[in-house]
């Protein structure tokens, strides 16, 4: 592991100014590059943490805030934990932001995260890997449909939205990614049932998509985020080892 520095960024998009963690080896050699998409709950202390420690494993990282139209992280106030007492009140708040992410937005901001992190000193210039959170994961899937060119690895967990009824659902553009896909789902979870595990499963493998999914079993969905109650260390743990091994392999 190795030293880290990391900074709050802005990035110029189609829609206006993302703001964003960006870290990266303290050294500032080019490495290879990683965009992590958040949950929900949006850029803060644990997901710069988790950021942190992608980069002390030697990746330059991103972590946009996905709800920048609707002002900087945090977009809401988040309590210290998030839990059965404030939830509610919270999805209330970002559910109306989450659902302005339809394809076509996520793909021009996807172009504008990929393009500023790609032209960075501290990157290789080389496609990148991405790891996504919750609805994270559901952008992540998109943007490597929308820009196979640009992205060779991408993992989801704990994952919503990924394959469903709905016209625009992400595993319909299967047939346009190239990127190794790596998924850790949740246990019961009902945004991301079994059927919908299945259509994601059939869809890749028709399509020829290098990929591996697995459910964690007694793991509820959120288990990576340790401000959460929906934290599980063991769980968290095996996801570093499965992101870590993608990324060994393809960055």
């Amino acid at each position: 592991m190795t030293d880290v520095q990391g900074s709050t960024v802005d990035i110029p998009t189609a829609d206006g100014t993302a703001d964003a963690y960006f870290v990266h080896p303290g050294d500032r050699a080019a490495r290879p590059a990683v965009l992590l998409y958040m949950d929900a709950f949006g850029p803060r202390p644990q997901l710069r943490a988790m950021a942190d420690r992608l980069a002390a494993a030697g990746y330059t990282v991103l972590v946009p805030n996905v709800f920048y139209r609707h002002g900087r992280a945090p977009v809401v106030p988040l309590p210290d934990v998030i839990g059965s007492d404030n939830r509610a009140g919270l999805f209330e708040q970002l559910l109306p932001m989450l659902g302005e992410l339809n394809p076509d937005v996520v793909a021009s901001d996807a172009d504008a995260y990929l393009t500023w992190l790609r032209s960075r000193p501290e990157t290789d210039g080389a496609p990148v890997g991405m790891t996504g959170y919750c609805m994270g994961a559901r952008l992540a899937l998109l943007t490597a449909g929308s820009h196979p060119d640009q992205v060779t690895a991408a993992a989801g967990f704990h994952g919503a939205g990924l394959a469903t009824d709905a016209p625009d659902s992400p595993h319909l553009l299967a047939d346009k990614i190239t990127a190794e896909l790596y998924f850790g789902h949740a246990d019961h979870d009902a945004g991301n049932p079994p059927e919908q595990q299945a259509r994601l499963d059939q869809a890749l493998t028709r399509a020829g998509v290098r990929h591996h999914a697995e459910v964690y079993t007694g793991a509820v969905h959120g288990f990576t985020m340790a401000d959460t109650e929906a934290y599980d260390q063991q769980a968290a743990e095996r996801h570093w080892s499965a992101l870590l091994d993608l990324f060994s392999r393809n960055l």
